[in-house]
């Protein structure tokens, strides 16, 4: 008898006494990953190595007494808004909307209680094929004073032997923003490798980028060209080759923490692809989104404790998060993340591993 595709457990145990549950997909050759119902977190994702074992991939922790203590975004579903809204504010048909602010002067990934701190529900386990989870969740209107109910459905698949897809829904009763993303931090070596991923090669099929001020927005100015900066990953390069280069902008971000502009149509295509040296692991990133934020893990300070105790350092690990542009609700010239009812907004993520060749 085949194994089952599809496990269901309890992690953990909220403080009003809610269970939250793990659901571990499995692909072929070891590939799996593990989603846990608070925040739609990915938190573990299990894949091949050159020499043909596997490892988890992705930073958190192994209880969720950690996921609970601290909020660090380790593999969470971030809305309603992924990223950054200067001073928290916004127009929306010519009225002025206040979100808390929770990054110095700025909204951050959907405020103070976002997507990340909420308990999704399990809507359906699909043991086909393609085994999948899809979860739910409802934020009112209201909430985090966002305008309209937003009822968004996500749907984790194995596509490939060694492939993750994501699909993300959202609907809305009245006009509103919604920007939703996976906030997963990659280490290919292994997320208690202890090793930096600065060595790592990155490739983004990306032409420009966002600079941005010193508290991360977007400069009043079009998209930069990479060509000739410390920003061009448009030819495969480690990620720390010139990451201490003299660069305003690499001040500014304390490393790279900057919105790549994809050469994107709306279809699913390649974004980036990250290859890490020993493991032989290689990660390509395709989505349907207009932008990558490329973030190096600059401020991961050791005050963190992941998975097997390990303390978590700087550029221990890098996010590759596909989303709409920062700040897009103040910036009509940026891809526009309005949702009006009857309109359905949707974000295509997937996560495709394979190893060099010996």
């Amino acid at each position: 008898m085949a194994a089952s595709k599809i496990t269901r457990d309890d992690f953990g145990t909220l403080p009003d006494g809610r269970k939250v549950e793990r659901i571990v997909l499995r692909g072929q050759g070891g590939f799996e990953a593990r989603i846990i119902t608070h925040g739609a977190v990915l938190q573990a994702l299990i894949a091949p190595d050159v020499q043909g074992g596997d490892d988890d991939v992705v930073l958190g922790h192994d209880t969720f007494a950690g996921y609970l203590a601290e909020r660090n975004f380790f593999g969470a579903t971030v809305g309603r808004y992924a990223n950054r809204i200067a001073k928290g504010q916004f127009s929306l048909d010519g009225e002025t909307v206040q979100l808390a602010v929770n990054n110095g002067p700025n909204a951050l990934h959907g405020g103070l209680d976002g997507f990340d701190r909420k308990l999704w529900e399990i809507a359906d386990l699909d043991e086909g094929a393609e085994p999948a989870v899809t979860l739910t969740c409802v934020s009112p209107q209201g909430e985090e004073n966002y305008p309209g109910r937003l009822d968004v459905r996500l749907t984790y698949r194995i596509t490939g032997p060694a492939e993750l897809s994501l699909i993300m829904e959202a609907r809305t009763d009245r006009p509103t923003i919604v920007n939703l993303t996976n906030h997963s931090f990659f280490n290919l070596e292994g997320a208690t490798s202890g090793t930096s991923v600065l060595d790592h090669k990155l490739m983004v099929a990306a032409d420009h980028f966002l600079a941005i001020d010193p508290a991360a927005i977007p400069l009043p100015e079009p998209p930069r060209p990479v060509g000739g900066t410390p920003f061009d990953f448009r030819e495969p390069r480690p990620v720390g080759e010139r990451i201490r280069e003299s660069d305003q902008q690499l001040q500014s971000g304390r490393g790279y923490d900057h919105t790549y502009c994809l050469r994107r149509d709306g279809k699913l295509g390649l974004a980036a692809r990250l290859e890490a040296p020993r493991s032989g692991r290689i990660m390509e990133l395709l989505t349907d989104q207009p932008g990558l934020q490329v973030y190096s893990g600059n401020y991961l300070d050791g005050t963190i404790s992941g998975k097997g105790g390990k303390l978590i350092r700087q550029s221990d690990a890098m996010c590759l998060e596909p989303h709409i542009w920062p700040d897009a609700p103040n910036r009509p010239d940026f891809p526009s993340p309005r949702l009006d009812p009857g309109e359905v907004y949707r974000h295509h993520t997937v996560y495709r591993f394979s190893v060099r060749s010996p």
